[in-house]
């Protein structure tokens, strides 16, 4: 455990505390400590490989996107871009969920920690300062959210498309008719025939209306030959206003794809750094678990030594009736208990992110820890 504390405090120089730990802040060199408990130790490395696993797959799918869609209809380059983007998120988030899996076992952790810490020797090292009349400056203590991660985008939902392609027969169809009525009016106004629209045309004015059209082709009227041409010119619209309609929307849907994927990408973006930002967390919290375990320990034995202070010199009126060494151990351990509660009475986030104040009061709590150690070897 001292070997952890040794290694953030070995580049220090010797010059002037807030310097070295700011060299401290820059390097962010500390080490995540082992974890006791094996079980956690799978969990977490679970929630790791989750995340490097999908880390890289974005890049992979916005490099070839362009290429893979270049020999494809528009409604099927589409569909493949809206599957790619509905990919990039499900990644996305697949690694968030596994950064607040981390992130939840990681404050377990430490929680259980701070109040091991606090149960067995941190209020008694306190409380046997106040009995010995030891003076010292008590600050009120607030409750703290020890790390809060910032939302700062709401999830991404991938909006599906439409071929159009009902739509664009319905669409057809409404052509088709209003095609089909306007021949029929054409060729009554040529043939000079009036229609009963509430009426049945019998086959003798059906062949004067609709056999009008055989005359184009200088044949006589012919129910037959003049009901194929309307039927075709019917079918030509209708196939034209589909045909339009259809290539419009594929248009359309692939613009819209395009413009879906790219906002995805900014999305994955935003939140790509979850990896790098949970790293840090995770090493700050581990390293931070460290310091509090070595604390309850090296203040475990100051409390041995302040029960013996009471015990063998009993309770003075004045500091200075104690003896030299008495009041040596009793300013060691006050020291120990400011650095360590400074640091546990800051939050560790500062707008969702690791806050460099908890930062460089570890690094403090540390070089104080390690302080105290070179003195008793």
């Amino acid at each position: 455990m001292s070997e952890d504390v040794k290694k953030s405090t070995s580049t220090e120089h010797e010059t002037q505390q807030s310097e070295a730990v700011e060299s401290a802040e820059e390097t962010e060199t500390s080490e995540a400590q082992p974890v006791e408990n094996e079980a956690e130790v799978e969990k977490t490395e679970t929630a790791k490989e989750e995340i490097s696993e999908t880390g890289d797959e974005d890049t992979l799918l916005d490099a070839d996107a362009e290429a893979q869609i270049g020999n494809l209809k528009k409604h099927e380059a589409a569909l493949l871009l809206i599957e790619k983007t509905r990919h990039i998120v499900d990644d996305t988030e697949k690694q968030l969920d596994a950064c607040k899996l981390l992130l939840q076992d990681d404050l377990k952790r430490y929680e259980e920690a701070k109040l091991s810490l606090k149960e067995h020797a941190l209020d008694e090292s306190e409380s046997l300062l106040k009995v010995l009349g030891y003076k010292e400056e008590e600050e009120p203590s607030e409750e703290i959210v020890t790390f809060q991660p910032k939302e700062e985008l709401p999830p991404f939902e991938v909006k599906e498309i439409s071929s159009g392609k009902f739509t664009s027969f319905l669409l057809a169809l409404i052509a088709g008719f209003l095609t089909f009525a306007g021949l029929i009016y054409l060729a009554t106004e040529k043939a000079g025939v009036t229609l009963d629209v509430t009426k049945v045309p019998t086959q003798e004015t059906a062949t004067k209306v609709v056999g009008w059209y055989a005359t184009l082709f200088g044949d006589k009227p012919d129910l037959f030959l003049g009901g194929a041409f309307v039927f075709v010119v019917v079918m030509l619209v209708m196939g034209i206003i589909y045909g339009i309609r259809v290539a419009s929307r594929s248009s359309s849907n692939l613009a819209f794809a395009k413009q879906q994927l790219e906002e995805a990408q900014e999305y994955a973006k935003h939140k790509g750094n979850c990896k790098e930002e949970m790293d840090r967390v995770d090493a700050h919290m581990n390293d931070a678990i460290a310091v509090l375990k070595t604390y309850e320990v090296v203040l475990g034995e100051q409390n041995g030594k302040l029960k013996r202070i009471l015990h063998i010199e009993g309770v003075k009126e004045y500091e200075n009736e104690y003896h030299p060494k008495s009041l040596n151990e009793m300013h060691e351990t006050k020291k120990l208990i400011e650095n360590i509660e400074q640091f546990m009475n800051t939050s560790m986030s500062e707008e969702g992110k690791l806050s460099q104040k908890s930062k460089v009061l570890l690094e403090n709590a540390k070089e104080k820890l390690q302080q105290f150690i070179d003195k008793l070897y």
